[in-house]
């Protein structure tokens, strides 16, 4: 084998479509784009969900729901967790070091979920009436 020898693999090289070069090409005329209208004409594109002057679906549709931007710096805690992290005094630092809370959390809420039975003091930490009631049958209180 030379150099001057090489070819490409079979069928890996195809001559590029030539449109618009005659009836014998059978790509001739209207060089496949059909007859009149917007796709047949030199820059006759639309922006996305355009529906040719219909309402577009984006629209028609109602918007629903929200996103609040406060959810990451509101977190709940159970009495389940509280028991857990068995500690006798519980603040919000107490929470982001056992890995209850996120670190981005500025205010956290103790609900009733679960039992506790040791008596555990809050600070800083608020809770629902019913788990305050638990809290402080346990002999606990909280201080907000």
């Amino acid at each position: 084998m030379e150099l001057n020898q090489i070819k490409p693999g079979a069928g890996a090289k195809h001559a590029k479509r030539r449109v618009g070069r005659g009836i014998g090409s059978g790509l001739g005329k209207t060089a496949g784009r059909g007859h009149k209208g917007q796709k047949s004409r030199a820059g006759g594109f639309h922006k996305v969900g355009f529906e040719g002057g219909q309402m577009p679906m984006h629209r028609r549709l109602p918007k629903r729901g929200f996103k609040s931007h406060l959810k990451a710096l509101n977190a709940e805690v159970t009495l389940t967790d509280l028991a857990r992290l068995g500690a006798a005094e519980v603040d919000l630092l107490a929470l982001k070091a056992a890995g209850l809370v996120g670190d981005m959390v500025k205010k956290v809420k103790v609900i009733k979920s679960g039992e506790l039975t040791q008596a555990v003091k809050l600070k800083g930490v608020n809770a629902t009436a019913g788990a305050r009631a638990v809290i402080e049958a346990a002999g606990g209180g909280v201080e907000a």
